[in-house]
């Protein structure tokens, strides 16, 4: 173990932040159509909040906070995989809804999942996911 890791303490990844412009529209999505919890809602300076929200019972969460000053909210490949027991059905509920998803669910063969990709309503991507097994 280096110095530096042992000096750091990490014990898990605790959060993922992505970045909205519209806090209140972000729950919406993340909160309404999603299923998630809001589990933080605190000012964060002048006319901004801290937001973290989670599937029920994660350890893990993500933060619904704005941009980085000088910088534009949205648009990332957050990287942020969900994982569902059924893609085709999760696709057809998130299309129903109104959702931004990809046309069809992608299925690659092999050992890589059937998968879909998700837009939130700042144009953040994420990963719909049935991992087999």
């Amino acid at each position: 173990m280096s110095t530096v890791t042992s000096k750091l303490n990490i014990s898990k990844v605790g959060r993922v932040c992505v970045s909205v412009a519209d806090t209140d529209r972000a729950l919406d999505f993340y909160v309404g159509t999603l299923g998630f919890e809001k589990v933080v809602d605190v000012p964060m300076g002048p006319d901004m909040r801290w937001v973290e929200v989670q599937v029920s019972g994660a350890e893990t969460t993500i933060a619904l906070a704005p941009p980085p000053p000088g910088q534009e909210a949205g648009g990332s490949q957050t990287g942020i995989c969900l994982d569902t027991s059924d893609v085709d059905a999760a696709h057809s509920a998130l299309k129903a809804a109104g959702a931004d998803v990809d046309d069809e669910v992608s299925r690659y063969g092999g050992n890589v999942p059937p998968m879909f990709w998700l837009r939130d309503p700042d144009g953040n991507s994420l990963i719909v996911v049935e991992p087999s097994a």
